[in-house]
Parts: C-alpha cells; sequence; structure tokens
C-alpha cells in the first residue's frame, strides 16, 4: 500500500500561494464583511491620499513636470478672511492672511501621518517586546522590565513631552512622533504583560515547552496570534494620542512652525490672528482643521472594532468552513433548545 502511495511535491509558487490565502486573503475578506472596517479603511485611505496629493503638489520634481494638485497654502492665495462657500474657488474660505484652509488641511496631512506612524509603532514594538518578555520569562527579567514600566508610568506624559520638546527642539515629524509616545509603551506593556501572564499557562503552551521548541518560537506562534486584538487597539489609542498631542503642541505655541504645517498651527493662527473663540464670524477658521482630527480618530477606531473579528477563533474557523456553529446556534423549532 505504501509502495503505490504517490509523493506529491509543494513547489515554492503553491507554498507562497497558500502563505498569501491564509495570512492576506483569508483574513481581508473576514474584516472586510464587518462595515467598519469598510469605513474605517476607506477612512484612512482618504487621508493617504491627501498625503499622497500633499506629497505630489510640493515634490521638486512634480512641480518641475507642471503636476500640482493642491497649490501650498501661502498667503495671499485669496481675499483674506474669505467666508466659506463664498467664493468656490475657495469653498472652505480662507484665514486672515488669505491662505485657503483646503490647502492647509490637506499640506498638513503628510506631516501628520508621519508622526503617527513614528509615534505609534514606537510605542507598539516597545510594549509588546517589554510586555511578552516579562511576561513569559517571569523572575528576575519579569521584576526589571515591569519595574522599569511602573517608572516610566509615574511620569506624567505631557508635561514630560514639552520638556524634551523645549529641550530637543524637534524639527523631524518622524522624532515628533516619538517624543510624544515616550512612555505611552509603560502602560500598554502593562496590559500585555497581564495577558500573557494567562496565556502562557494554556494547554498549547506547555506542549510546545515540553516538545522543546524555543522561546522565540513559542511567542511568535502561540503567544503573540492571541494578543493582536490588544495589540491593534492599543496602536490605535497611541495613534490618536499621537494627533491630539502634536495638534496640542502646536496650538499652544511649543513646537516652532515655519508654515501651515499642522491643523494644530491652523488653529493657533485662527485664534491668535482672528480671535476665533470669541469672533463667531471666525470660528470656521477653527472647525476646519478640527475637522480632520475628529474623521481620522473616529477612521482608526472603526478600524480597531471592524479588524478585532479577525482574531476571534469561531469566526475564522466558520469562514474556513470548518465550525457548524450557524447551524448548533440555531434553536430546534420543536423543542426550543
Amino acid at each position: 500500500m505504501f509502495s503505490q502511495a504517490e509523493i506529491t511535491e509543494v513547489t515554492r509558487t503553491q507554498r507562497y500561494q497558500e502563505w498569501f490565502a491564509e495570512s492576506i486573503a483569508e483574513p481581508f475578506r473576514i474584516a472586510w464583511s464587518d462595515w467598519r472596517t469598510k469605513v474605517g479603511l476607506l477612512i484612512i485611505a482618504g487621508f493617504l491620499l491627501m498625503g499622497l496629493v500633499a506629497w505630489i503638489s510640493s515634490s521638486t520634481w512634480f512641480v518641475l513636470e507642471r503636476i500640482v494638485l493642491v497649490d501650498s497654502p501661502i498667503a495671499n492665495q485669496g481675499s483674506p478672511r474669505l467666508q466659506p462657500l463664498e467664493d468656490m474657488s475657495h469653498p472652505l474660505g480662507t484665514d486672515m492672511n488669505g491662505r485657503d484652509l483646503i490647502s492647509g488641511v490637506v499640506h498638513a496631512t503628510p506631516t501628520m501621518i508621519q508622526m503617527i506612524l513614528a509615534g505609534a509603532v514606537f510605542a507598539i514594538v516597545v510594549a509588546v517586546i517589554v510586555g511578552t518578555v516579562a511576561g513569559y520569562k517571569g523572575g528576575t527579567t519579569e521584576t526589571v522590565l515591569m519595574t522599569a514600566s511602573d517608572v516610566a508610568m509615574t511620569i506624567p506624559g505631557l508635561p514630560l513631552v514639552i520638556v524634551l520638546v523645549v529641550l530637543i527642539e524637534p524639527q523631524s515629524p518622524w522624532l515628533i512622533g516619538i517624543i510624544i509616545t515616550i512612555n505611552v509603551w509603560a502602560g500598554i506593556a502593562r496590559t500585555i504583560h497581564s495577558q500573557v501572564l494567562s496565556l502562557r499557562e494554556n494547554s498549547y503552551v506547555e506542549a510546545s515547552r515540553t516538545m522543546g521548541i524555543g522561546t522565540p518560537t513559542i511567542i511568535q506562534k502561540d503567544i503573540l496570534p492571541n494578543l493582536m486584538p490588544y495589540v491593534l487597539v492599543n496602536f490605535v489609542y497611541a495613534s490618536r494620542r499621537v494627533i491630539y498631542d502634536s495638534v496640542a503642541l502646536y496650538f499652544l505655541g511649543f513646537l516652532s512652525f515655519r508654515g501651515v504645517e499642522n491643523w494644530g498651527v491652523m488653529m493657533h493662527l485662527a485664534y491668535a490672528n482672528a480671535s476665533a473663540l470669541l469672533n463667531p464670524e471666525a470660528t470656521y477658521m477653527l472647525i476646519v482643521p478640527m475637522l480632520p482630527i475628529v474623521v481620522l480618530s473616529f477612521g482608526l477606531m472603526l478600524f480597531a472594532q471592524g479588524t478585532d473579528r479577525l482574531f476571534s477563533p469561531r469566526v475564522r474557523t466558520r469562514n474556513e468552513g470548518k465550525s457548524n456553529t450557524d447551524e448548533t446556534d440555531e434553536p430546534d423549532p420543536m423543542t426550543g433548545v
């Protein structure tokens, strides 16, 4: 019987196709079935498109090729303090210096995206490493890492950021994002640590240890997949923290600026030059840069909630056809059970 069995050789292309189907295509299909994922992705894609438009419009090469999709926000683009819808060439109006508000919103998007990526990735990577290693290894390693986290958590976040910003005077949006989340990782690491403490006692983790599988492999295969819902939610939390803190720092004047390079700068100029908080006719100068802040935060939150289904074993097995949950969950019409 064994001598007649066929040996099927799996080619490298087939392995790549199988990996793509299991790791990308199927998870995307599951996530896309939730309306929150669709709306969140569309909002995020919209801001990425705005960033691309701003980059193309401000890039030297594209400008030389006469490709300018949205003009940079400079003085005297239109009449000073032009009201929204008063002139359709500037549908959202202009500020006191005649800068188009739409141009300001669009051209502030690339730096905001850079700050979000730098800050959120930094916070999540440090938190995952510290929380996972401390929770799984235990002993002295856990004591040292958790003590460092507790010390970082006791330092007030915004005052620390303000001090660092004043001392360093950062200009790069990547550096600003990292400074804003300089101690955000500590609270996230604490949450991940508590989850790992319960996960490491599961039977499949014990089985992996019994078989002599190394710690990095166990963490990668058995621990991290179960942490992904917390990681994704906290990634969104860190991203929103970067958005709010960067806007606050620019609005309060702690970060220097040369032009309209952040939505907080637009709000600062509206407050300082037009008294937008007290003058109802200038309130739109505050509302316009507030809108992308609210919409982007909302989109990130919806995306995190929608993709939470990716990490539910029940949902994944049902979508793979390995579960009859949909059939068994329905009560029997005769017995009601």
